[in-house]
């Protein structure tokens, strides 16, 4: 089972996790207002299940309504080219509109399957997942 960030985040909500304020957008307008509703300053993500996003153009920052609508509008509708996709990329169709937060520390886990030896991985990562296969190559 695959699951969107927006997805997982609803999911660890329901178990008291806390997680950023935020909604799915589809459209333009609907980043726009999402992100009115948060007071401007948001996180506008990609959501595809494909890992990269952000060196691929698929997380953007707005720091205001107007931002996060272009920001929205230009992932939107679109193929997402990252490392994991191939140069065919994945269409966006949706995008998470989130409150826009001070990092004080990044954290990084995911319980996948292992192609392999077709079992369950859990990997974790105090490094943030940003450069994950590398991180987990040169610090196992």
């Amino acid at each position: 089972m695959k699951l969107h960030e927006h997805q997982a985040k609803d999911l660890l909500s329901r178990y008291g996790v806390p997680v950023p304020s935020g909604g799915v957008a589809r459209t333009a307008q609907a980043a726009r207002e999402l992100a009115a509703d948060s007071g401007g300053r948001v996180v506008v993500k990609a959501q595809v299940h494909a890992g990269g996003r952000g060196k691929a153009g698929g997380v953007r920052l707005a720091f205001d309504a107007e931002e996060a609508a272009q920001a929205a509008q230009s992932m939107l509708s679109k193929s997402l080219v990252t490392a994991q996709t191939g140069h065919e990329g994945v269409p966006v169709s949706a995008v998470l509109v989130e409150e826009m937060l001070d990092i004080a520390r990044e954290l990084y886990l995911a319980v996948l399957v292992d192609g392999g030896t077709k079992r369950p991985v859990v990997m974790a990562s105090e490094a943030g997942g940003v450069d994950i296969e590398r991180i987990a190559e040169d610090t196992p």
